[in-house]
């Protein structure tokens, strides 16, 4: 047999063993990794400069109201109960705010999974795929949105409602565990 008819099928038998094995483990360890997050996301009611505004006070309400039920909390399960307990206070809260700026619409919330985009806060990059998710729909929810996480919670300060987004330490520690865990599979 011929020398590059053997190398030749030595390599394609490596390209093959390695689209069989190792590429759906790497996605298996994407996935792991999403299922560590609980994501939030928020949607306005339009792209209407009315609705964005609105969304960032009601944004700033929620984030508000959640801290303190998050902040010591260790494990994702524990974060969804607490949310999932809570979808009916988190939609009380975004309803004071869109009432008291005098909007006729209400929210509405709930867990879901859904699929988002590679998104990146500061030093922190989460890729593509599935996640658990805190929805919040402004009136129809058809606006631009905004997007964080709630587990491990990422308290953050954002007051001009850009992109500069400052993590606490500790929260940042727990993400980097997270990200040290799965770049070692």
């Amino acid at each position: 047999m011929n020398v590059k008819v053997i190398i030749s099928f030595v390599l394609c038998l490596s390209l093959f063993g390695l689209f069989v094995y190792v590429l759906p483990h790497e996605q298996d360890n994407k996935s792991d990794f999403n299922n560590e997050f609980l994501r939030v996301h928020i949607r306005a009611n339009s792209n209407d400069t009315i609705d964005q505004e609105v969304k960032y006070k009601v944004k700033d309400a929620i984030v508000q109201f959640l801290t303190p039920l998050l902040c010591n909390v260790t494990d994702k399960q524990s974060a969804m109960q607490i949310v999932a307990n809570n979808l009916s206070n988190i939609e009380s809260v975004a309803n004071t705010v869109l009432r008291t700026e005098g909007f006729c619409y209400t929210s509405n919330a709930s867990l879901k999974t859904e699929e988002f985009p590679t998104r990146t806060y500061q030093d922190l990059t989460l890729p593509s795929g599935v996640y658990d998710s805190l929805i919040v729909n402004l009136g129809t929810g058809t606006g631009n949105n905004w997007w964080c996480v709630v587990y491990p919670p990422l308290c953050f300060v954002n007051t001009d409602n850009s992109s500069n987004v400052t993590y606490k330490s500790k929260l940042v520690e727990i993400i980097n565990s997270f990200w040290r865990k799965y770049d070692a599979k």
